[in-house]
């Protein structure tokens, strides 16, 4: 018995038949039903926070704030949708916007323009309150605040630690390096200066050269994730005074919010995004065929690699693994393309560790899995020389990567699982559950 199976691919579907018997599982994230009212669900957090008094307590009429939100980056988070209900929360608590100041997390990202901010916060937010930037390479605009354990030194935005009080804000979800994002991230990257950036992601490589990066520092993982680690001794520095973060469905709508101590609710948080995003795969596979998501989600190969890391975790040792993703947009953007020009893994490794960009380090575990793990990239004819280049395997179609699967697995019969939402979804082993 045959079973047709559709995966997205841009704005199409890509089809193909296998035999019932050789399929496994769909690896899915668990069907949640999405936040209806999204004020409604901001103001019962942040009226009945987790480890904290409520944030009408935690503020006193007169206090400076400072609300720290992601940048351009992540406007998936959609702070425009949440950012007022908490601007309102704080005037009913006796705070005048003209003592509010929004705090942009660039990291070491590029600066925003006026449009870009109000396509991230939104109109209304733009409006209301002051909004200033934290650019990690103006120096000037961060002080020193010490050294963490792990030889860190911390510089953080002059603006942060001057305010009366701290809000962090933000939307957890898996993170490839950190194990989670949300949380103390609105500290660092967000508001830390640049050698601190670069001092902490840098535990994100093994140590010595030629290692690659640390098996540790992963999705899912924050116990032995030195990279987290480090951020939350930083982030226990600065003292946020309360935090707001959104949790997602598998499709990227609001699932809820966690509100309250900037540690103890973002936990609450990563616990709701794993029970989510995070599935249990008890046998894994000989071939996961996996689909990033559809267009915007492989719109390139940047935004489509997650699907490759994410799926990777599905595979048995010596499996092959397929992945379909149009990427119109192959070479975009171009920090992260241009990572492929180095000759070797050795090479990549080695500028990496002399300047570490979050778009390096993936196009680095990107060779790394390919490493270990073959990956056969199904896309248009023209993105073949780019995605050979980057390590990969190409197959003009479904049917064609499965023939190159067989030739390197030596048969024709093999297991399959199935992942149609590969950027979104995590398997996780069953025992570490």
């Amino acid at each position: 018995m045959m079973k047709q199976i559709s995966l997205a691919f841009g704005l199409q579907e890509l089809t193909i038949c296998l035999p019932q018997k050789n399929l496994i599982e769909f690896i899915e994230g668990r069907e949640t039903v999405p936040v209806n009212d999204v004020s409604l669900a901001v103001r019962e957090v942040l009226n009945n926070p987790i480890a904290s008094p409520s944030l009408r307590e935690v503020v006193q009429p007169g206090d400076k704030i400072v609300i720290i939100a992601s940048d351009i980056t992540r406007q998936w988070v959609r702070h425009d949708l949440f950012l007022p209900d908490l601007l309102d929360e704080l005037n009913s608590a006796g705070i005048v916007d003209s003592n509010i100041t929004l705090v942009t997390a660039l990291g070491a990202h590029r600066r925003h323009t006026w449009e870009d901010n109000k396509l991230t916060y939104g109109q209304e937010v733009v409006d209301r309150i002051n909004i200033v930037q934290s650019c990690a390479a103006e120096t000037a605009d961060f002080a020193y605040c010490g050294c963490t354990r792990r030889g860190t030194p911390v510089y953080i935005n002059r603006h942060v630690l001057q305010a009366g009080k701290v809000i962090l804000t933000g939307g957890i979800t898996y993170h490839s390096l950190a194990g989670f994002g949300g949380g103390r991230k609105a500290i660092l990257p967000g508001v830390a200066g640049y050698e601190t950036i670069q001092a902490n992601h840098r535990l994100c490589l093994s140590p010595g050269q030629g290692n690659g990066p640390n098996p540790e520092c992963r999705q899912g993982n924050l116990a032995t994730n030195e990279m987290h680690l480090d951020m939350l001794e930083i982030a226990a520095m600065v003292k946020p005074d309360f935090l707001l973060n959104a949790v997602f469905t598998a499709a990227g709508d609001f699932a809820g919010f966690v509100a309250g101590h900037w540690y103890e609710a973002w936990l609450s948080g990563c616990r709701q995004a794993a029970a989510i995003a995070g599935v249990p795969v008890s046998d894994p596979a000989d071939v996961v065929i996996a689909s990033a998501g559809g267009y915007l989600k492989d719109i390139n190969f940047y935004q489509a690699s997650k699907a490759i890391e994410n799926a990777c975790l599905a595979v048995r040792a010596g499996g092959i693994l397929i992945v379909v993703m149009e990427c119109r947009e192959i070479s975009e953007p171009p920090d992260f393309s241009q990572w492929f020009d180095y000759s070797t893994l050795y090479a990549r490794e080695t500028a990496l560790r002399e300047e570490f960009t979050v778009p390096g380090f993936v196009a680095l575990k990107l060779g790394f899995i390919a490493k270990s793990t073959p990956v056969i990239i199904v896309s248009q004819p023209e993105n073949q020389v780019f995605l050979e280049k980057a390590g990969m395997l190409f197959a003009v179609s479904l049917e064609a990567a499965l023939q190159l699967a067989a030739a390197a697995l030596g048969r024709q019969e093999f297991r399959i699982s199935i992942m149609p939402h590969g950027g979104n979804v995590v398997p996780c082993a069953t025992s570490s559950r």
